[in-house]
């Protein structure tokens, strides 16, 4: 028989609400009671107890409670582990399975689970949804498991609103070994830290091309870079530092080095952004309406990506602003993604982020067209999950262009310097109509007529955007071509 799979923090979450909602209408109808008069004892419409009891709507406590007392039981009656029929159970696994990554990207259309559909037909579609999901993972290699254990890191961090609690302490207490009382770190502080921590800097022109620093226990030293073009000089130094500081053994797995890659960055991150001068400086700002990851960066002569990934640690956690966050190439593949804002990002069938491409509508990508890169770029965009806000701005490094995006939900962007931008878009991704399928005229004039040259991604996380074996976007090589074509402007 099947049964439920091991879940993830959101997969749990999304169960209980499926199981209380199965058990509030199991209830309901070993008492008699139709979806109307159960409504009007807790004062919502009969449409209202459907969504409820198809799972549909996360509960808040009063709604339980009002439940409860409607159906004659207990809170701990409603919130209990287990289904309470097998014919739930099987009902439960299939409406997971159907808002699942896997799922979704197969483009199948939602199969509503009515009383005619029975335990047989649910049990052989489980099945079969199970050994996709098996193959999937035995297909994938190396590189995918990398990306599994980043979709897995990425959950944990959401579960935690990207704030690590200890690792601000860590930081509090290094900067306090040194007498650093708030505000911007200077390079001549970040040396005195690794003094303290009984370490001498040696800067070679040598360093191997894989390495950002070399840690030597033995003698005490730590190796940097003579030149570190285009880096801030401070952050090879404190990932160093801060690798020592937290013990980190040899990784022995993908999860380990992304764990402890995370960690790192975390540390060295709030080093260079003490926790408590920064909540001070952030809540000034969220009282004056005038929240900016520019500010944040000026104030604390950080780069903006550094700025950007503090806005995160801390928003949630001291602003109660719920975010997300961006690192895209010039291509539109994601290279780092966090959420917290229910934010929809692109994903593949095992749900990974990484290497799949946003949305040319989303501000992200737009961010890429626009001549003046000083500026902040902000833009509303109208999403399947609601109206986001975001402000992009646009980062180069050795591998190329990337655009750097913080972006919140609707509600909260009154507390943002930007919001009064006129910049409004639509995306309907994933629906492959709304940007990733050319339109039909250019598919009918260009099909089979044209043939681009892939240019492969050998990053270790990236993967190929769904729908497409090279990873070439067919939009921009049809608009391209279009451009320079000339003859055939109308596709007539």
């Amino acid at each position: 028989m099947t049964s439920l799979q091991p879940t993830t923090h959101d997969d749990e979450q999304f169960l209980d609400t499926l199981t209380i909602g199965r058990r509030i209408r199991q209830l309901r109808l070993e008492r008699g009671m139709t979806v109307e008069s159960l409504g009007s004892q807790i004062g919502r419409a009969a449409s209202q107890i459907s969504v409820i009891e198809n799972g549909k709507r996360e509960l808040k406590l009063v709604e339980l409670q009002k439940l409860a007392r409607a159906l004659g039981t207990s809170l701990d009656g409603l919130l209990e582990p287990e289904p309470l029929s097998r014919r739930d159970e099987l009902e439960i696994s299939l409406e997971r399975a159907q808002r699942g990554p896997l799922y979704q990207s197969l483009d199948l259309p939602p199969l509503a689970i009515r009383k005619g559909l029975s335990d047989a037909a649910i049990e052989t579609i489980l099945r079969l949804h199970e050994e996709l999901e098996h193959l999937h993972t035995q297909r994938a290699a190396t590189p995918e498991e990398a990306r599994r254990a980043n979709t897995e890191l990425r959950a944990e961090q959401r579960h935690r609103d990207n704030y690590y609690e200890d690792l601000e302490h860590t930081a509090a207490e290094l900067l306090r070994t040194i007498g650093h009382t708030g505000g911007p770190l200077s390079q001549r502080s970040t040396a005195e830290l690794s003094s303290h921590l009984g370490f001498t800097l040696h800067y070679v022109p040598d360093l191997p091309i894989t390495t950002r620093s070399i840690t030597d226990h033995h003698n005490h030293r730590i190796y940097l870079p003579t030149k570190q073009t285009g880096t801030d000089p401070r952050s090879a130094l404190l990932q160093a530092i801060a690798s020592f500081v937290l013990g980190q053994p040899e990784p022995h797995d993908f999860g380990d080095l992304l764990r402890q890659r995370v960690e790192t960055n975390y540390l060295a991150g709030a080093l260079l952004v003490p926790e408590t001068s920064a909540v001070a400086f952030l809540t000034r700002a969220k009282t004056a309406r005038e929240l900016s990851v520019e500010d944040l960066r000026d104030h604390f002569a950080v780069g903006y990506e550094t700025a950007a990934h503090r806005f995160t640690n801390l928003a949630t956690r001291h602003l109660d602003v719920p975010v997300h966050f961006l690192k895209v190439h010039s291509s539109g593949v994601i290279s780092k993604a966090y959420q917290n804002d229910d934010v929809q990002f692109p994903t593949d069938p095992l749900g990974s982020v990484e290497g799949q491409r946003v949305c040319r509508w989303w501000s992200a990508r737009q961010v890429f067209d626009v001549e003046d890169r000083l500026s902040p770029y902000q833009q509303f965009t109208d999403k399947p999950a609601g109206t986001y806000w975001c402000t992009s701005s646009i980062q180069s490094s050795a591998n190329g262009d990337f655009s750097v995006s913080v972006g919140t939900q609707f509600a909260h962007v009154k507390w943002f310097r930007g919001r009064d931008t006129k910049r409004r878009l639509t995306s309907r991704c994933p629906d492959p109509t709304c940007c990733r399928e050319p339109g039909v005229e250019a598919s009918e004039h260009w099909s089979g007529h044209a043939w681009p040259s892939a240019r492969l991604n050998s990053s270790l996380l990236a993967a190929m955007p769904d729908g497409s074996t090279s990873g070439i976007d067919k939009v921009e090589v049809y608009e391209f071509l279009d451009r320079h074509a000339g003859s055939h402007p109308t596709h007539s």
